[in-house]
Order: structure tokens, then sequence, then C-alpha cells
């Protein structure tokens, strides 16, 4: 077990590595000018060449492209990620303001996409092609189909027009303010967690299909166990283990797909934060946000290869 964990750490390491690569060029061969994005067209004209070699080098994208990565990685080791171009705020505290919103986000909306798609998953898995299996897989597919963005925009705009609310636009720390922090989380995670219930009923109904047809669920029949006994202690436990796997999928994209969901709700969490980056085309804020999605789904990966190989031993020796 050991062996294996040090194995996954150290692709995980390794990957981690790459995506920073990745990343920094990407951002540096972006098209564009960053003293055009904070000055804009007008300013930048006025601008000096000497002006322009002075800001740039304030900034520290006048460096070579190897010293500007080692100086981003030695930033991140520090824990100061840069300064955005357009707020006081450091990068670093940006994500200590606005990421635990965020994380909230992901936490609850992996939570409802457990709750809603393991009993419908269930019930779909017992009865095949009835009416309640077909109706389960119809609005599954409706779930993945519809953006969730629209369907946050159109909650904003039911509650806002029908019942006058409208959530805080501020945020609210889970310990000071609880109720309004689950005012402000409640709306996308509800809207995300639909959209992951349908990936989660899907799998989890494939994989209790397969299950529920095995020798020892056959057996455990034979002798007399409970039909729901049967299910709940010998198949469900068995038919989980490719849910987990894909539910530290589904939250890295849940992460991702918070950057639209957050906008539409009005959420001041990190997806909010990655948009406007990109409108105004501040490199440093985009350049650490990306690279902290890309390591909280490595590491939530880690995670579910860990517990799958802690669930199922025969993973760990092979």
């Amino acid at each position: 077990m050991y062996s294996y964990i040090v194995r996954r750490l150290a692709f995980g390491l390794l990957t981690i590595l790459g995506v920073s690569v990745i990343v920094f060029v990407v951002m540096r061969i972006l098209p564009g000018d960053p003293l055009v994005a904070i000055f804009g067209p007008e300013g930048y004209t006025k601008l000096s060449e000497a002006d322009r070699l002075g800001y740039m080098k304030q900034l520290g994208l006048s460096d070579p492209l190897y010293v500007q990565y080692f100086h981003w990685m030695r930033d991140i080791a520090e824990g100061s990620f840069g300064h955005s171009f357009f707020r006081s705020e450091s990068v670093a505290d940006m994500i200590g303001r606005r990421g635990p919103l965020t994380a909230e986000i992901g936490i609850l909306a992996v939570a409802f996409s457990w709750i809603i798609g393991i009993p419908v998953a269930i019930v779909s898995a017992l009865r095949p092609n009835s009416l309640p299996d077909n109706v389960a897989r119809f609005i599954s597919i409706l779930c993945l189909a519809v953006p969730g963005f629209w369907v946050g925009m159109l909650i904003v705009l039911a509650l806002l027009f029908w019942f006058g609310y409208r959530a805080p636009l501020t945020g609210a720390s889970l310990f000071v303010d609880p109720w309004s922090n689950l005012q402000i989380v409640i709306g996308p995670a509800i809207v995300l967690g639909l959209g992951q219930a349908a990936y989660i009923a899907r799998m989890a109904r494939s994989s209790l299909l397969e299950v529920i047809r095995e020798d020892y669920v056959r057996t455990a029949r034979a002798k007399g166990l409970n039909a729901r006994l049967v299910i709940v202690l010998h198949a469900l436990p068995n038919a989980l283990l490719p849910v987990i796997t894909l539910s530290g999928i589904l939250l890295g994209f849940v992460l991702a797909g918070s950057i639209p969901v957050e906008r539409a709700f009005g959420t001041p969490g990190l997806g909010s934060a990655m948009f406007s980056a990109v409108g105004e085309r501040d490199v440093f804020v985009m350049q650490n946000l990306v690279f902290l999605y890309a390591v909280v789904f490595v590491v939530l990966n880690i995670l579910v290869d860990l517990i799958i190989a802690w669930l199922d031993p025969r993973i760990r020796y092979s």
C-alpha cells in the first residue's frame, strides 16, 4: 500500500509540474499586451518607450521566460502568488477571501449529486425499463443537456420577480454568518449538483445492473435475505466503486463549471474572480487561478485513487 501511495504522489507531482509549464506558456502566448489592458488603448499610446519598459520591468514581464517561470514558482512556494493588475489585494488574499465560498459550493454540489443520484439509480436498476426508470433517464439526459448558467439565471430571475428575493452579493463566512453564507452558496450548489446527479445516477444504475447479476448477489437472495438488505449490504458497496471515481472527477468539473454559474448568481467566489480576470486580461490572476484549479483537480484524483485502493485491495497490488 505504501509503494502505491508513493507512486501516486510521484505521478501527481509530475503532473502538477507539467501543468505549471503549460499554464505559464499559454498565458505568455495569449494575444494582447498587459499594458493595454491596464492603461487602455488610449493610455497605452501616450506612454513613452521608456515608460513601457519601466512598467514591464515592475511587473516582472521583461525578464526571460525561464526567469519569469522560476520567479512564479518561488512566489507560489512563498504563498504570495503576485498581485492583480487592477486590485490592491494580492492573489493570495483573493484566494483566501473567495476560495471558501467556491469550496463550499463544490462540496455541497457533490453532496446533492449523491443524495439525488444514488436513490434514482437504485430505483432504475431494480426496475429497469419501467416507467420510473424511463422518467429518471429522461430527466438525467435533460439535466445533462441544459447549461447550468442558464438554469441559474432562470432561478435568479424567478426569485426576483415572483418573490422579490435576491441573495446577498457580499461574501459571508460560514462561521460568522451561517444563514447569509447558505443563501450565497445554495443556489449555485443546487444547479451544479443537478448536472452532476445525472452523471452519478447513470453511472450507478449501470454499475448496479452489472453487480445485481453477480453470483454472490444471487446466492444472498437464494439464502432468503431481504431484497433491500441484498442491495444495501452486497450490491451497493461494490457498485459504488466506479461512482466514487466519477465523483472525484466531477468535483473538478464542478470547480470549472462554477465560473459561469457563480457569475449568473452573482456569487463572489473564485469563479467570478476568474471571469473578471479573463475579461480584464489580468495575467497573474488568471495564471494562478488556473494553476490552483489544476492542483485541486490532481489532488482530488490522488485522494480518490487512494480511497479506491483502500476499498478494493486488488488495485493496490496490480
